[in-house]
């Protein structure tokens, strides 16, 4: 059957988690400068298609393309590894140092593709900066800006809204993740992964890697956005909350309920 169920789904992806904790940095490395360029492209499909008018729900329903070529290139994304990892873990086949190794490697992977589809994303529609990029432009500083300084406004409370809102995001993202595993043929996974990936673009929850793109590129276009509000109005709760969804809601939760018995 094409159908892998929920035991045997756990079981494939231990072995995964396995393989991804043994992977050599150049690997490491090169997986996750693509996977966090092709959610670049992804994120900025979603900026062209709200620039044309149509409903943000239009963008959120083709933004899976990105994960769904990532994933199936076996590429590495740290957000997804945040849930994998863990498993792994407890089920004792990773270690504690392989997952940390991982998880830097394919999060500085990852941040260096973003950026540098960033770079040349603004360069395209900028004709290399001698123009002001219209409305796509516009859209990624008010993204930014939303993901920045509206949380620095409210202090503390848009520290812990950025917490709660990346444990959201990354709890959908890996189910999506593990969604992977729950069919043998192309066609199926892709269908499996691409129902929750859409659930938390909806909902405009906050994607450590997606934001890898979203902000420095908002800079580029001119948001006032500094590099130090960047990281700790954004991308530092928000990995953290990242972490927490991925590891505790999904990774650890599906392993403790379905874990192997022998």
């Amino acid at each position: 059957m094409d159908y892998v169920k929920p035991n045997e789904l756990i079981a494939d992806s231990l072995q995964a988690a396995e393989k991804k904790a043994c992977l050599p940095v150049r690997d490491l490395l090169i997986r996750g400068f693509l996977a966090g360029s092709f959610l670049g492209y992804a994120t900025s499909l979603t900026i062209i298609i709200r620039a044309q008018g149509l409903p943000p729900f239009v963008g959120a329903a083709v933004f899976p393309v990105g994960f769904v070529l990532l994933v199936l290139l076996g590429l590495e994304l740290a957000t997804g590894n945040f849930a994998l990892l863990p498993k792994g873990i407890a089920d004792g086949r990773v270690k504690w140092s392989q997952l940390w190794r991982n998880w830097c490697w394919v999060y500085l992977a990852n941040l260096i593709g973003s950026v540098f589809y960033g770079i040349l994303f603004f360069l395209s529609i900028t004709s290399f900066g001698t123009e002001d990029g219209g409305t796509s432009a516009e859209l990624v500083r008010q993204i930014a800006e939303k993901k920045t300084l509206s949380y620095e406004a409210i202090g503390a409370n848009g520290w812990g809204t950025a917490v709660v809102k990346a444990i959201l995001a990354n709890w959908m993202v890996t189910v999506g993740t593990m969604m992977a595993f729950v069919s043998r043929s192309t066609i199926g996974k892709i269908a499996a992964m691409w129902l929750p990936i859409t659930i938390f673009f909806a909902h405009g929850y906050e994607h450590s890697i997606v934001n890898m793109f979203l902000i420095p590129t908002g800079i580029l276009f001119g948001s006032p956005i500094s590099i130090s509000e960047w990281w700790w109005w954004n991308q530092i709760p928000v990995t953290l909350g990242n972490i927490l969804g991925g590891a505790v809601f999904t990774g650890i939760a599906l392993f403790f309920t379905y874990k192997p018995t022998s």
